[in-house]
């Protein structure tokens, strides 16, 4: 396989200048119709002209969104100037069909790749079984695409733990394994706690101090819609912090649809809360998961002084 050369990796995008104390990143989806696809590239032009670090794409569970991902992954990379990172997941996908995604995706110029195993369709917290001819762990996935070519691979990490994980020690291993692997950093989970994403690195330098020092990017979303986050969190097996959960329910009162605008004023406060300590705590970047929408994460880019453009 040609190995691309498209395009900056990420460590050397989080080490480029940028506006604030620390670089941002903006997480997409595919989108499921024509009138979503052109809010995501609204969203897409929005966030551009505020250069992010980097914007990564996510793929569906059990690739249900696989030929979308590939497509926008594609255009994100040649039609703009953001550097793009492609989720791949190992679910419902053979060795020989992962082989071809990622030829895909160099084909398209594209050298950064999450790794992520993915949970299965349909039901995210239902029991994940291994394709008979794929891999069972995010590891084997992070060896496979690292020999396929000069790719800079990612991984997932989880502050409160993975909820398949036996216990946070289990979780730590794993996840040095898949640094060891290869893998040059993680993206986490969302999370709320700014404590689990502490103890998290923690764990992480204690277990194996390489592997500790490369970055570990916090998770981040502006809060705009309670029952959509308590859904969020369900499936992900997350918390939300009982304070925050307060100031949320006091502001939806009695009629949460009424009450939308004052819901997502608090969470756009909780948002920058979060991050105003991540930044204290020397996070490397803040990676923001839009859901298509730049109106949020803009507002607390904005309060952090993380808008302005860098020349």
């Amino acid at each position: 396989m040609t190995s691309p050369t498209a395009q900056q990796n990420v460590i050397a995008r989080l080490a480029a200048p940028h506006a604030g104390p620390v670089p941002f990143s903006v997480e997409f989806f595919p989108p499921k119709d024509p009138a979503a696809e052109d809010r995501l590239w609204r969203a897409v032009r929005i966030f551009e002209q505020l250069r992010p670090a980097f914007v990564s794409l996510t793929y569906g569970a059990g690739g249900t969104t696989r030929d979308r991902t590939v497509r926008i992954a594609g255009q994100l990379a040649r039609e703009t100037t953001l550097t793009t990172v492609a989720h791949l997941t190992a679910v419902n996908h053979s060795i020989e069909e992962l082989r071809a995604l990622v030829g895909s995706y160099a084909d398209q110029g594209i050298t950064n790749i999450l790794a992520l195993r993915g949970d299965p369709p349909g039901n995210p917290l239902g029991d994940w079984e291994k394709h008979p001819q794929g891999v069972e762990y995010a590891e084997e996935l992070v060896r496979l695409v690292d020999e396929l070519g000069e790719f800079e691979v990612g991984v997932a990490s989880f502050p409160e733990g993975h909820y398949r994980a036996p216990d946070l020690e289990e979780d730590t291993r794993n996840l040095v394994a898949k640094l060891r692997a290869g893998a040059e950093y993680s993206i986490t989970q969302m999370f709320f706690d700014v404590d689990d994403y502490l103890r998290l690195r923690d764990r992480v330098v204690a277990a194996d101090p390489e592997q500790g020092a490369k970055p570990i990017i916090p998770g981040l979303m502006p809060i705009t819609s309670l029952a959509s986050v308590r859904r969020m969190l369900e499936l992900s097996g997350s918390q939300l912090p009982g304070d925050f959960d307060e100031r949320l329910t006091r502001a939806a009162g009695n009629d949460e649809e009424a009450n939308r605008e004052a819901i997502r004023a608090v969470g756009i406060d909780i948002a920058t809360e979060i991050a105003e300590r991540l930044i204290s705590e020397g996070a490397p970047c803040l990676h923001f998961c839009s859901l298509n929408f730049a109106r949020a994460t803009g507002e607390v880019l904005q309060r952090l002084g993380m808008d302005a453009l860098v020349s």
